[in-house]
């Protein structure tokens, strides 16, 4: 079964709009792993207008399924908290500052020297590496040099061609998993899959390991309870 992460993003936005620590993030995390939550994403960013540096440490010292840390690894800062903490994985992703959410995939080929270095770095660290790509053959294959253990396809453009045409929009993630399978690369996928859509994409999408899911989850716990979401999007996740 693929496994859920769930990201926390959108508690830590909520807890910064009023200050204090409530909804507190540690607990969220902890009650997630407890609801079914196979692990638990976080993307701090420079700015930590949701996730803080020191939120990155708090939750370290919990998590007891894997974590996840997602962020722009040419910013030094981030960096340096990815090695301190030494999550189950980081995944390396091309933010601009100042960016209001993920929104490319990296280049592979242009980036393939500064990759390899990275990656490096954080593997003799003893830390499995995933890099953010879109669903293209030619950065897949050029992913494949730099060392990354998996990567993350980035499925903005499933999501949004979906309700049109979900036999269309899912085959490039079909045809990409295929090649990383070929490649030895781990899959995983994120951004907009929700509980309409995460279904018929796990289905379609061969040795896909792991999905981090937050936006949309977090908006439909408002509705259905946080316990209840994640059951939700775990049953979109099993076999059928």
């Amino acid at each position: 079964m693929t496994k859920l992460s769930v990201n926390i993003n959108k508690i830590a936005t909520l807890r910064n709009s009023r200050g204090g620590n409530n909804p507190d993030l540690v607990k969220v995390a902890l009650d997630a792993e407890r609801f079914g939550a196979q692990g638990i994403t976080v993307h701090p960013r420079p700015d930590e207008r949701h996730i803080r540096y020191q939120d990155v440490y708090d939750l370290k010292k919990v998590i007891s399924t894997e974590f996840n840390i997602e962020g722009n690894c040419t910013e030094q800062k981030f960096v340096e908290l990815v090695l301190a903490n030494k999550p189950s994985q980081v995944t390396l992703v091309p933010d601009a500052e100042g960016q209001l959410t993920s929104n490319h995939g990296w280049d592979t080929v242009k980036h393939q020297s500064y990759l390899k270095d990275i990656i490096s770095d954080f593997k003799n660290a003893g830390i499995r590496v995933s890099i953010f790509v879109d669903p293209v053959a030619e950065m897949i294959e050029a992913a494949a040099t730099t060392g990354t253990d998996r990567i993350e396809l980035y499925t903005e453009a499933y999501a949004s061609g979906y309700h049109r045409d979900k036999e269309k929009a899912v085959r490039p993630y079909t045809e990409s998993a295929k090649l990383a399978g070929r490649l030895g690369l781990g899959l995983n996928a994120g951004h907009d899959l929700d509980l309409h859509n995460l279904k018929y994409f796990a289905e379609n999408v061969p040795g896909l390991l792991e999905v981090s899911i937050g936006h949309a989850l977090i908006c439909d716990a408002l509705y259905y309870g946080l316990e209840n979401t994640i059951q939700m999007y775990l049953r979109q996740l099993a076999k059928s």
